[in-house]
């Protein structure tokens, strides 16, 4: 599996990004999407997560300012994230594991892309 993001850059605090991820490569029909971002220094948190069935998951962090979404043929990842905070600069990283539910754990995600860097000013 081959991901690549997109999107990232710096903004200011209130302002909005949105993160791509094109997908190629799957060697089966079911699997889970996400996005993980890390700061350099601390440990990786799940921002979100979209499952084989369409069920999403969010970090409390940024419940009702990010949205994960796919492209019909889920060939495309997306992350559209709004009022941004300084606390959301990060590497992010989109992911996935096949399977119908997504990983419980960060480390159980065996694809990622290279990332794509978020910085927020205040």
């Amino acid at each position: 599996v081959q991901l690549k993001e997109s999107g990232g850059g710096s903004v200011q605090a209130g302002g909005s990004l949105r993160l791509s991820c094109e997908a190629s490569g799957f060697a089966h029909n079911k699997f889970c999407m996400g996005w993980i971002r890390q700061v350099p220094g601390k440990g990786r948190e799940e921002v979100a997560t979209l499952a084989d069935d369409g069920s999403t998951s969010y970090a409390e962090s940024v419940k009702g300012r990010f949205t994960i979404s796919q492209d019909n043929a889920r060939r495309t990842l997306y992350l559209e994230m709004n009022n941004l905070k300084p606390e959301d600069t990060a590497m992010y990283y989109c992911t996935t594991e096949y399977g119908t539910w997504c990983p419980k754990w960060v480390d159980e995600y065996d694809y990622w892309g290279q990332g794509t860097e978020v910085t927020v000013s205040s």
